[in-house]
């Protein structure tokens, strides 16, 4: 007896699997495992404030020196970033109804923020973007756009914050060893031949040892701060214990060696006495200008993403398994993005770390969330001279551990593991943002996803099974326009003198292109002396 001969036509290997996000990143696997069992939630706002209140006193220690340190990397005025923290603070949890994020400035929008205010020349006009994308992200919310980020494979978002991950630290290294000059994105600066990978030869050229030896001492701390005991001082977390650590290190500095005291050039530097006035308001005129315009698009498309990932996370992590409804929170993050915009503040948008340590601060409800937001009001209010003695040294140090995080060499692995239809568009995508911008590097890391998907939707579309003079061309899924390639070669190899069987049954889509192409094969075929039987046409 003659067994089938079984040919995969435009057979591939399709790699499947799926992703695990870490704690610092936006988004989470839909096969990951739900969040413990937790005790019944009393529903009384009182009741709930013995969480809350110490939870939200831990998320203000946390968001601070973040606030601080994204301002830095962002190349926005310091004051800015703790105007989006409190605004994320005190206006989000009055109109989201998500429980336990945390929004605030984050960490991946400060290359775009960054490559922003240097294209628009000016603070003012990149702040009338901001209000312009709270405007869109507002709109998206109404729209119900909620399920805008299922559209991006996890492929490229994870591109996206390894690529992030990438900038910041290749942008923090300068700030880390005390090269803090201000012009690295001026005009004159990429005149000059300027960029980058030139910044940090001049940066090793010019070492301040006493913010080296201050970044030596906080990269210590935040390294080690999670394998020593002193992790379990829930209040004491390890970006603060480092800014305090690098404070005091400066003042001994000051006291005993001043060679290695830092000047306040390279400290943080925020107004005192009337905040109002230093407030850097958007400049109204720019609302006519196309790039103003380019840029609060880009900013309501890649803030909505981020928030809506980093919504799912948060809601796999609470433990009492509440949806978070993602179309109110893009009217909530519009919201706050037009008064942070309003105010002078960066954008905001839901944040993961911040998320991740109000949960496991024990918080119930958005209460926390918005204590955080008070505390920081009442910081910059009555604590601007104490906050101005932190050095920029140590702020660059958070954010490289933080950029380390989003670009781990685990990450690379677990990419490479889920097979090349995931690593190369992940790759593609960090090659793309480095070289270009977060949006166009987006853009490129989606297009390249998108051939994959297409490759893998056209192999093993057909299978040919030849059994002496008969032959049996199956259709295994739906046949779209541009598998009619495959189907061409298939059907121009055929012998003569053959029967030929043309099965689409329980195939759930034949493009028209397909149908068609098989009924004129059927016509044609008789010249050749084939008979061809349909199946499912």
């Amino acid at each position: 007896m003659q067994l089938p001969n079984t040919v995969h036509a435009g057979a591939g290997v399709n790699h499947a699997g799926t992703v695990e996000l870490s704690s610092e990143s936006p988004g989470a696997s839909r096969e990951s495992p739900p969040a413990e069992s937790a005790p019944p939630l009393d529903p009384r706002l009182t009741a709930n404030l013995k969480y809350d209140i110490p939870a939200g006193l831990v998320v203000f220690l946390v968001a601070l020196p973040l606030c601080l340190g994204i301002a830095l990397a962002s190349g926005a005025p310091l004051l800015s970033g703790i105007v989006a923290g409190i605004v994320g603070g005190l206006v989000i949890p009055l109109v989201s109804r998500a429980q336990l994020s945390v929004s605030g400035p984050a960490a991946g929008l400060a290359a775009i923020v960054l490559a922003g205010i240097t294209n628009l020349q000016s603070f003012q006009a990149f702040a009338m973007a901001v209000v312009i994308g709270g405007v869109l992200q507002l709109a998206l919310g109404v729209l119900k756009a909620g399920a805008i980020s299922h559209f991006f494979p996890s492929s490229v978002i994870k591109g996206m914050l390894a690529a992030i991950g990438v900038l910041l630290i290749l942008k923090q290294l300068p700030h880390a060893v005390g090269f803090d000059k201000d012009n690295f994105a001026s005009e004159s600066f990429k005149a000059d031949g300027g960029n980058t990978f030139t910044m940090l030869g001049q940066a090793a050229q010019a070492i301040e040892w006493g913010a080296f030896l201050l970044s030596a001492i906080c990269l210590a701390i935040l390294v080690g701060w999670e394998k020593s005991r002193l992790a379990k001082i829930s209040w004491l977390p390890a970006p603060l214990a480092a800014v305090l650590v690098a404070t005091l290190g400066n003042e001994l500095f000051k006291a005993a060696i001043p060679s290695l005291a830092l000047e306040q050039k390279h400290l943080v530097t925020l107004p005192t006495g009337d905040l109002v006035s230093a407030l850097q308001l958007p400049d109204w005129s720019a609302i006519l200008r196309a790039d103003v315009w380019v840029l609060g698009v880009t900013l309501a498309i890649v803030a909505s993403l981020e928030t809506l990932l980093n919504l799912e996370a948060v809601d796999r992590i609470d433990p009492w398994h509440r949806k978070s409804p993602p179309n109110r929170e893009l009217v909530a993050q519009g919201l706050a993005n037009m008064l942070s915009g309003f105010a002078g503040g960066l954008p905001v948008t839901s944040v993961i770390v911040r998320s991740s340590a109000n949960t496991n601060a024990g918080a119930r409800t958005r209460v926390s969330a918005f204590m955080h937001g008070a505390l920081l009001l009442l910081a910059v209010v009555f604590a601007a001279g104490l906050l101005s003695r932190i050095p920029l040294a140590c702020l660059a140090t958070i954010l490289l551990v933080t950029g380390y995080k989003l670009a781990k060499p685990k990450i690379f692995a677990e990419m490479h593991q889920l097979g090349w239809n995931h690593f190369i568009p992940f790759v593609v995508t960090i090659a793309a943002i480095v070289l270009t911008d977060l949006l166009k590097g987006i853009a490129i890391g989606l297009a390249v996803g998108v051939l994959f998907v297409l490759r893998a939707q056209m192999s093993r579309v057909f299978d040919v099974i030849h059994e002496g003079a008969r032959v049996t061309i199956r259709f295994n899924k739906a046949a779209y326009f541009f598998t009619q390639g495959k189907l061409v070669t298939l059907l121009e190899r055929l012998p003569s003198d053959t029967h030929v069987v043309v099965d689409a049954q329980g195939v759930s889509y034949v493009d028209h292109d397909v149908a068609e192409l098989v009924r004129r094969f059927q016509q044609s075929a008789r010249r050749r002396n084939i008979h061809v039987e349909l199946r499912g046409f």
